[in-house]
Formats: C-alpha cells, structure tokens, sequence
C-alpha cells in the first residue's frame, strides 16, 4: 500500500478521468459499453430487483451517505470542540455537487434509458436525471462521501496502523459494491461507473490536499506568533 499515494495524487486520478471520458466520449469504448450493459437483474433475478435498488444500490446515495457523513462530522466537532469536521464534510457535499453535477450537466451523457449513451445528447433539461450519466453520482459519492468520512475518523480519532487499514477497505468495499450493483440493476454505461469513481476520488485527493495546505499554514503562522502548535494528526492520512 505504500505506493497509493502516487497512485491516487491528483494529477494521476484527474488523467485518468480525462482519457476515460474522451475515449467514452469519442467512441473507442462505446462498443464496450454497449456489450456489457444490460439490465441484468431483470433478466436474472426479477424477483430482486426492487431490493437491490431500494436496499444495496442506497448505500451510496444521499439518503445514506450523508447522514453517516453529518454523525461522523457532528460526534467529531463535539468531542473536540471544533467546527473543522462539519466545514469539511460542508466541503465535501459541495465538492459534489458542484464538482460530479457540473460534470453531468456539461457533458449531458444519456443514459442507458434513453439513449446510446452519446455526450452532449439533450441533457438534464431534454431527458432530466435520464440525460445526466457521465460520471455515476453514485459512484463518486461511495468515494468521495464516504472517504471524507473515514478522512475524518483518521484525523481526529487517532486510529491504529490496523483501523486506518480497515477504513480504507470499508471504503474500497462501499465502492465496490455501488458499482457492482449499479452495473448488475443496469442504470448506467459501464465508463459511467468508471469516471464516477475516478471524479470522486480525484475530488476527495483535492479535498484532503486543500485541508493538509491549510492546516500547515495555520499551523506555522501559530508558530511564529508563539503559540502552542497542536501535533497534526492529518499527516497520518496516506
């Protein structure tokens, strides 16, 4: 793991993204996309396809991910007494919405329901939340959302080596299931999945670096006014 760092530095993560979307975009992984989405829980389990939307596929939506965010920021700003917890998880809701949903709007990819998945094709004012696939909200927010969560457990909760271990796979497995479930309900081209994990994580590197930036400015200015300077536990997120 000591080379996750430089595997998910933003420039790595923000390249990434780019070549994924122009080749999506462009037409080399179209055929791709058009072979392997299919709305594969209907064509095999019928009888679970509504569980697997309202129960799996919510985990990484709004209505699970941001409260487990807000608890976390909340119970973090209050055992500590400080609000920096709540401005981040603050930064990291609006990191998507400004962030994933000004991708969606701009690129107005179409999805599966109702298009062959070409960019710029109507949008979210011609076929609304249909027209607005590239990249997965909800594979950004698994990353993002609940990255930002266990951002802040390892900041301020001093975890372990073995509990910094087990938040990263908890989010690794969060975003691994959306996308596999999002896949096997069939709501989204396979890149869309794709970039949504690339955007997000590229988002929360941008976060995490802006947070580090400040609080090492924070901390030095601190210093030279001759105050006591607080040991950073940020340094210890990798």
């Amino acid at each position: 793991m000591h080379r996750l760092p430089k595997l998910t530095s933003a420039p790595v993560l923000g390249g990434a993204f780019v070549v994924v979307t122009v080749l999506a975009a462009t037409g080399p992984l179209r055929g791709l996309d058009h072979d392997l989405q299919a709305y594969w829980s209907r064509r095999y389990t019928p009888n679970w396809h509504d569980f697997l939307d309202a129960v799996p596929n919510a985990v990484a939506g709004q209505a699970v991910c941001l409260p487990v965010l807000a608890a976390v920021a909340i119970w973090l700003a209050l055992r500590h007494r400080t609000w920096h917890p709540v401005l981040i998880a603050l930064a990291a809701e609006a990191a998507f919405y400004a962030g994933i949903g000004g991708l969606k709007v701009l690129l107005a990819r179409s999805s599966p329901a109702v298009g062959d998945g070409s960019f710029f094709s109507g949008g979210f004012f011609v076929h609304g939340s249909y027209g607005i696939a590239y990249p997965s909200g909800h594979a950004a927010e698994a990353v993002l959302i609940y990255g930002a969560a266990a951002y802040l457990l390892r900041t301020y909760a001093h975890p372990d080596s073995r509990m910094r271990t087990r938040t990263f796979w908890v989010v690794l497995l969060i975003a691994a299931g959306a996308v596999a479930v999002s896949f096997y309900l069939g709501f989204h081209w396979p890149t869309d999945l794709v970039g949504g994990l690339l955007a997000g994580g590229l988002l929360l590197r941008l976060l995490v670096n802006t947070d580090r930036a400040l609080t090492a400015r924070a901390q030095r200015r601190r210093g030279q006014t001759g105050l006591s300077v607080p040991r950073s536990s940020a340094s210890t997120i990798r």
